[in-house]
């Protein structure tokens, strides 16, 4: 059976989400071989085994490190040539498609990005494309090399299937030059879980009206336990920061919950969100082109809506509590 190579993307040891749904995926088409660059394999290992990897090449050159994409490419590059796999997997982040494309040229490999699915076809590989927000689906293929994809992440739900998951040492054969890092800052991350990972995000728009509105937001989810998400009028307007925007061009999310509060629902804005499994949304407008997408829907006022849901979450809570500590 031929290998499928997966690109894992980590952080400190910890692998993302987006990885298992890569691992997942590439079972379809033979033996899911993850790629780590970098320190922390041995954290990952059994993460990896859990959804169906039968190796993990690991390569811990400085180079992979200290040099922005250039040396993942050529470890990559590299692998292809010695392995011949059946299919490169890429996560679809912005790092992840540059990585994609840079591969593409090395090896003489055609290259998909922005794919949602992948099925085998007579031909290899075909991608679903989800394409102008959402509007559109094509369906392609690669005709020349080697087929290299870049899936965006959250497109595909994770399968658990044991594997061996075996580390393989891998060293580069040669030294890759190109820009440097030069310094690392830790950005501060707050309880709540991360946007792309989480299984509730509740997520603001201009109904909010201004930050101070956009408290509201806030509150809900830290009562559900969830992320918060934002639309694009939101982060534009500076109340909140960009790097919660959901949509075409923020991130895309697929959680359990996912709740639209003051947001319209634009086509930008359902296609970060569309795949989610259950979606609430609360909107003054009846015809708000959010509610063609929502499971449950509330037309009214989000002022009013969002603290009378507040109030029933905490009412559930104390009851649940109560129910926990009442003597067997």
């Amino acid at each position: 059976m031929a290998e499928v190579l997966v690109l894992a993307e980590h952080a400190d040891g910890e692998v993302k989400k987006v990885t298992v749904e890569l691992i997942t995926l590439a079972r379809r088409f033979g033996e899911p071989a993850v790629v780590w660059a970098g320190p922390g394999a041995e954290a990952g290992q059994a993460r990896c085994a859990e959804f169906g990897a039968a190796r993990v090449y690991v390569a811990s050159d400085a180079a992979l490190d200290d040099i922005v994409v250039t040396p993942v490419t050529e470890l990559l590059a590299q692998l292809v040539r010695e392995k011949s796999p059946a299919l490169v997997l890429i996560a679809g982040t912005g790092q992840g498609k540059e990585i994609a494309g840079r591969l593409a040229v090395k090896i003489d490999s055609g290259v998909l990005t922005d794919a949602v699915d992948l099925v085998p076809g007579d031909d290899g590989p075909v991608a679903e494309q989800s394409v102008f927000g959402g509007a559109t689906v094509v369906h392609s293929r690669v005709r020349r090399g080697t087929p290299i994809v870049a899936v965006r992440p959250n497109a595909i739900s994770p399968e658990p299937s044991s594997g061996d998951a075996e580390l393989v040492a891998v060293e580069l054969d040669s030294s890759p030059s190109g820009a440097r890092i030069l310094e690392r800052v830790v950005a501060e991350r707050g309880e709540r879980p991360d946007l792309t990972e989480a299984s509730i995000v509740v997520s603001g728009g201009r109904g909010t009206g201004g930050a101070e509105g956009f408290g509201l937001i806030e509150q809900l989810a830290d009562a559900l336990g969830a992320a918060v998400g934002a639309s694009r009028a939101v982060t534009d307007a500076g109340w909140y920061p960009h790097q919660f925007q959901v949509g075409q061009t923020g991130k895309t999310v697929s959680p359990q919950l996912y709740m639209a509060i003051g947001i319209s629902g634009a086509i930008q804005h359902r296609a970060g969100m569309q795949t989610s499994k259950t979606i609430v949304a609360v909107n003054k407008d009846p015809e708000a082109p959010i509610f063609e997408l929502a499971d449950y829907g509330v037309v009214g006022d989000l002022f009013k809506v969002v603290p009378q849901l507040q109030e029933e979450i905490g009412k559930r809570k104390q009851l649940l509590f109560r129910t926990s500590r009442r003597p067997d």
